[in-house]
């Protein structure tokens, strides 16, 4: 999992560590106007490669109403326009979690995990500006609210073929 911001100082050498499709990727959510794109899912192109940009519209909600995923066919990059904040858990898939939902066949290639309250999870904090970067070996949990209870929030998730991102 890698996490930044595009607004932070050291964002182009952040971007420039990542595999070329992320770091086009990166540029582009940095320079495009996403607050008034449509909300959706959208084939595009960084670089060459095709990719799916979906547009959301959401509320966070309390840990407990969000299960972990992962993703087997692409990266998500998942970017925060506006709103929120976010909170988003994350951990290292063991491969021995209890399957809720198993999607991955399908073009959401999402698997969803039964919640394991044993189970440790770090988690990140994502405000305007702030992109999360998550591979398949890497469990997530998005949409979660803070303290300050439910907030609505404007979240980019582009779908990159993890084989674009193998140098």
């Amino acid at each position: 999992m890698f996490y930044g911001n595009v607004n932070n100082e050291f964002f182009e050498s952040q971007a420039a560590v990542l595999p070329g499709v992320l770091c086009e990727a990166l540029h582009f959510l940095k320079e495009a106007d996403l607050k008034s794109h449509p909300v959706g899912n959208f084939p595009m192109e960084i670089g060459g490669v095709p990719v799916i940009l979906q547009v959301m519209d959401r509320e966070t909600g309390p840990r407990q109403e969000h299960y972990p995923e992962i993703h087997r066919k692409y990266a998500d990059l998942q970017f925060f326009v506006s709103g929120g904040p976010e909170t988003a858990s994350f951990y290292i898939d063991s491969g021995k979690g209890t399957v809720r939902e198993d999607l991955l066949g399908t073009p959401g290639d999402i698997l969803f995990y039964e919640n394991d309250p044993a189970q440790k999870e770090g988690s990140v904090v994502m405000s305007p500006g702030a992109y999360a970067i998550y591979f398949p070996w890497d469990v997530h949990i998005p949409g979660q609210c803070r303290e300050e209870g439910p907030r609505a929030f404007r979240k980019i998730v582009m779908k990159i073929p993890v084989e674009a991102c193998v140098r």
